[in-house]
């Protein structure tokens, strides 16, 4: 027990460093991006906060700038009295602005951007750590075919409903090659262009446009997606088509008995092709009180193998039997990267103001679900942190170029503004802007953890509730 709790501990603390490193690194990278900027331009740098309010500690260097690490880790500022006036959030400035020689449009420019260029470095960095010691694929998530349809999908209400990948006629074995006209490469992209999406049929239901191929021939389908799950997502029940190998047997269970070995690759169990998880479940579920064939293909020979009357069970577990499926390392560029986490967010701000879209801010993840986010992958291994690391970083990037104000595009935008008119906005003005879109975005972070912190508390239940016997590989997803 002791050793457990200490195992525990140990793997709590290791997963707090390394949220610690990478999620305030983060934050620091984009800061160290301003405050290298403005050193350079010239501009006077008063303070490099990490953290908002009080300080925790900080010191004077010997550059005359304050040093701080302040009580509210929910992001971090460099105060430039003479770029921009964010008292509300950044406190006070103790210099006489008047003193201090204007600064150029361009120092503006290049100071603000900064930031957000630090964040892209930085995340191009950690990508071609990736790119050398490679990312896992499995042949599930590299997958775009499907491997099962379901029969019915749950609404939020708890209502069953027929799914709509069983209402258009979606088959196993169909290969989906692009949806609403974007080509997808993996089950993941099939997942988010799904969800993302925004398209409605005439009659204003939901509608994804699949492009197929089914016996060498491709064509479209139309399916309209339900909102399901406790997320409200949009969904048509279908999951990835993969190959199952048996990764362990039991000595002395019913699998060993019936003749199963490890790495037997799984083809068919009581006559039905096996191309998922889930088949796998229904047919053994279904097929308990009589005996079935399962057909593996062994040392590339095909073999028949027999599983007796057994006791109802939905898991290949309860009869000694452990399935996995197989994997590779792939080694993306770090341009590929970057780009595929340039798209995703983009596509998932334009859902967000998309009007015929099903992402609203609830959905998003605020600095309570980027830390639980982090946690979860930090338990998974260094990799899934590098990761995530990369699309926060991308997220960060763009986020903070938005022109809205309080944001560094925002400040771009004013001193625009200011360079086409010929003199600048007024400071009370710009401090009244900043002020409405402080509230505003304080309003937004708390809103959104409330829905972080109600996932994290699903998350804790479905940790606490007893597992059915779990496969070796985890279940697929269910779009």
């Amino acid at each position: 027990m002791t050793s457990d709790f200490l195992t525990t501990l140990l793997a709590n603390a290791w997963s707090i460093l390394l949220v610690a490193l990478f999620f305030g690194g983060s934050i620091f990278v984009h800061e160290l991006g301003h405050f290298l900027a403005a050193r350079w331009r010239g501009a006077k740098v008063e303070r490099f906060s990490i953290g908002f309010g009080p300080a925790v500690f900080s010191w004077h260097g010997r550059d005359g700038v304050e040093y701080r690490l302040a009580w509210f880790p929910l992001g971090g500022y460099v105060l430039l009295p003479q770029l921009a006036d964010l008292g509300p959030v950044e406190g006070k400035s103790e210099v006489d602005v008047e003193k201090l020689p204007p600064v150029t449009y361009s120092t503006k420019m290049i100071v603000f951007v900064a930031g957000a260029c630090f964040n892209v470095l930085f995340a191009f960095a950690l990508a071609s750590i990736i790119w050398v010691i490679g990312q896992p694929e499995s042949s599930e998530t590299a997958s775009t075919s499907i491997g099962y349809v379901s029969q019915k999908i749950e609404l939020p209400g708890g209502v069953k409903v027929t799914s709509p990948a069983m209402e258009a006629g979606l088959r196993v074995g169909d290969i989906i090659k692009a949806i609403d006209g974007r080509p997808v490469r993996k089950f993941f992209d099939i997942y988010v262009q799904i969800g993302l999406g925004s398209g409605l049929s005439a009659d204003g239901r939901r509608q994804a446009v699949f492009t197929l191929q089914r016996e060498g021939k491709i064509f479209d389908v139309i399916v309209h997606p339900q909102l399901a799950g406790e997320e409200s997502e949009r969904r048509v029940g279908i999951a990835p088509g993969y190959q199952l190998s048996v990764f362990q047997v039991a000595p002395g269970s019913i699998a060993a008995k019936a003749g199963f070995h490890p790495d037997d690759l799984i083809l068919s169990l009581d006559g039905q092709p096996v191309l998922s998880f889930q088949t796998w479940q229904d047919v053994l579920e279904l097929s308990a009180k009589r005996a079935v064939i399962a057909r593996v293909q062994r040392a590339g020979r095909e073999v028949a193998l027999t599983l007796p009357v057994r006791a109802p069970a939905k898991s290949a577990n309860a009869f000694g039997l452990a399935l996995t499926t197989g994997y590779t390392l792939i080694h993306p560029t770090p341009f590929a990267q970057i780009r595929d986490q340039v798209l995703m967010s983009y596509r998932t701000l334009w859902s967000l103001i998309n009007p015929h879209s099903d992402i609203g801010l609830s959905k998003l993840s605020g600095p309570v679900g980027i830390v639980r986010i982090f946690h979860s992958a930090a338990e998974a291994g260094i990799r899934p942190v590098l990761m995530f690391t990369i699309l926060l970083n991308i997220s960060l990037a763009i986020f903070n170029l938005l022109p809205l104000p309080v944001l560094d595009g925002g400040q771009m935008m004013f001193a625009t503004i200011g360079r086409l008119r010929g003199r600048a906005l007024s400071a009370n003005f710009i401090m009244a802007a900043n002020g409405v879109f402080i509230l505003l975005l304080l309003t937004m972070v708390v809103y959104i953890s409330v829905f972080d912190v109600r996932r994290m508390n699903g998350d804790r239940a479905e940790t606490a509730a007893p597992a059915s016997a779990p496969a070796a590989n985890p279940v697929p997803v269910k779009p």
